[in-house]
């Protein structure tokens, strides 16, 4: 580096240290929405809430939960909303509201988990792959006719699968896709990854950008129906994208689910006294998001406002039903409690926070320091 880019260097690193010694105390703010099929849309009454409260909360019918938040995490039907909420139009603005997105997804749900019967003698119900890629490329493809990537997104985005090839978990994110083109997916075949359950799907083979990257994924609610453990860990550790953060005390988080994914009554012993496997599948897809919870509750027990989750309590809840049940927190070192606020009371008191605790751009980010003097001044 000559010595007017050194220079250059420590002029941006002074003015981003400033930066953050004005702000010091605010927070880092983390979206994480669970998967959960087609049972996708409890969440998306939470995300209607939360941008309509934003909105008032602000003084802005055009504010957007992307300009709120600076990473969205999404497994399944949650990263199709994920992505649908930071996929950039081209002017660094989301094409989709909150309102947009639940709609798109409510009005194709038949078309993204399109049934069909497969099998002579022992007939099995599966669904059309092709019907959600099509739904999917329609969803993240812009009007001037661009395919979007990762890349492609106005704030960080992070969905996780599992991939074959590996035998390990998968984790998208834009902050790789911007190091490398071998980490940079189109949107719509990482939200079909990310949907792939083995027992609706076939395995999902995709391929990065630039060919040199592949995964032949399955579902990431397999391993991560809840991924805001990983959106944590994620901040925690990418300085170049999160350099003010140091720990979970630098973080405001709120996390959606989507309410146990399988009807109670599947839960009971069978006759003989052992699980079904329909059983333990609903255990652990379950049992993942709720240890997920517990986990992030420890980890901020000293400040229990700077982790909300929204959760249905019981099978079956639909849409705004979520928004007007009670509270269920999750105590420290085990346990839940229900609380006297509601749900919906609940996204607006962390509205309260998030708007609060919102950060200005910082003066580097969308600065290249490779050419410091424009027009040869």
């Amino acid at each position: 580096m000559d010595e007017l880019g050194k220079v250059t260097m420590e002029i941006f690193s002074k003015l981003e240290q400033k930066w953050l010694y004005q702000y010091e105390g605010k927070k880092t703010r983390i979206l994480s929405i669970d998967g959960g099929g087609t049972t996708g849309i409890v969440c998306g009454a939470g995300l209607i809430r939360l941008e309509q409260q934003i909105c008032a909360k602000v003084g802005d019918p055009h504010a957007r939960i992307s300009d709120y938040f600076d990473i969205i995490a999404g497994t399944g039907v949650g990263a199709v909303f994920a992505a649908m909420l930071v996929a950039d139009r081209g002017d660094g603005r989301p094409i989709f509201t909150a309102k947009d997105a639940v709609r798109f997804v409510t009005v194709n749900q038949s078309r993204l988990f399109k049934a069909k019967n497969v099998g002579v003698i022992h007939r099995k119900r599966r669904f059309s792959g092709k019907s959600m890629d099509k739904v999917l490329k329609e969803a993240f493809r812009r009007d001037d006719g661009k395919v979007l990537t990762l890349k492609d997104t106005c704030k960080p985005i992070l969905v996780p699968c599992f991939d074959l090839n590996s035998s390990a978990p998968f984790v998208f994110s834009k902050a790789d896709a911007t190091e490398s083109p071998s980490f940079d997916f189109e949107l719509w075949k990482v939200c079909r990854a990310t949907s792939a359950n083995p027992s609706m799907f076939k395995p999902f083979q995709l391929n990065s950008i630039d060919g040199k990257t592949s995964c032949s994924a399955v579902d990431g609610g397999l391993v991560m129906n809840n991924p805001a453990a990983a959106a944590v860990t994620h901040v925690l550790h990418n300085k170049r994208d999160f350099p003010s953060v140091t720990s979970v005390d630098d973080l405001l988080v709120l996390s959606l689910g989507n309410g146990p994914l399988s009807p109670q009554s599947k839960l009971k012993l069978r006759s003989d006294g052992y699980c079904s496997s329909s059983s333990v599948f609903g255990i652990v897809i379950d049992g993942v998001s709720e240890t997920v919870d517990q986990i992030l509750g420890n980890a901020f027990c000293w400040n229990p406002n700077d982790y909300v989750r929204i959760q249905a309590n019981g099978v079956g809840v639909r849409g705004a039903e979520v928004l007007e049940e009670r509270v269920v927190e999750s105590l420290p070192f085990g346990g839940k409690r229900l609380l006297t606020e509601t749900n919906g009371q609940r996204i607006g008191s962390f509205v309260h926070r998030l708007v609060k605790t919102s950060l200005p751009p910082s003066p580097c980010k969308e600065t290249t320091v490779n050419n410091p003097l424009t027009n040869g001044r």
